[in-house]
């Protein structure tokens, strides 16, 4: 047979519960957003590759890009200073690059022109069948870091963005490497 609790630890596991709901509540601060975005493009990966490939070179096939030098070329720690077509800027270090694996990863300085935070992005080829696949997938905080971010600042402006720049990109490269 069981008894029914005691009033004081009714009393405790309340207290317990409303502590755990108000903790949950009260938390705080933005949540890591991820975007990735694919393409196939009728093309061999090498091919896809090539294009891509140089971290210097990122206005041969993005649209939005005007310039973008990279002070060390391919190397780690290389930084390349991103202009963009319709005004603003980006500085970006290359973290990693693998010619045989067909990617490499890069971290923004800061948001500069996207309204992000700690930005880590990847892009990689890879090849199915003749036909080659690109992922394009970032890793940030919104630009905005405290609580009640305005509209241009917050966790679905920073998303939108970066799906915006990854889209038009791989659409751009698609076209470029399929000659359509």
């Amino acid at each position: 047979m069981t008894h029914p609790p005691s009033p004081t630890r009714r009393l405790c596991l309340i207290g317990l519960a409303l502590a755990a709901v108000s903790g949950a509540a009260t938390a705080h601060g933005p949540t890591r957003q991820k975007v990735t975005e694919t393409i196939a493009i009728n093309a061999p990966a090498a091919a896809v590759w090539a294009r891509i490939k140089d971290f210097s070179a990122l206005q041969a096939w993005h649209p939005a890009v005007q310039a973008s030098p990279a002070d060390k070329g391919n190397e780690i720690g290389s930084v390349r200073q991103l202009t963009l077509k319709g005004g603003g800027a980006l500085t970006e270090t290359l973290e990693a690059w693998d010619d045989a694996g067909m990617k490499y990863t890069y971290r923004a300085k800061d948001g500069g022109a996207l309204p992000v935070t700690n930005y880590t992005s990847t892009i990689r080829v890879t090849e199915d069948a003749g036909k080659a696949t690109v992922e394009w997938r970032g890793a940030f905080y919104r630009g905005y870091p405290n609580n009640n971010p305005p509209p241009d600042q917050n966790d679905e402006a920073a998303v939108a963005a970066v799906t915006g720049v990854y889209q038009s990109g791989l659409a751009n490269l698609k076209k470029l490497v399929e000659g359509k």
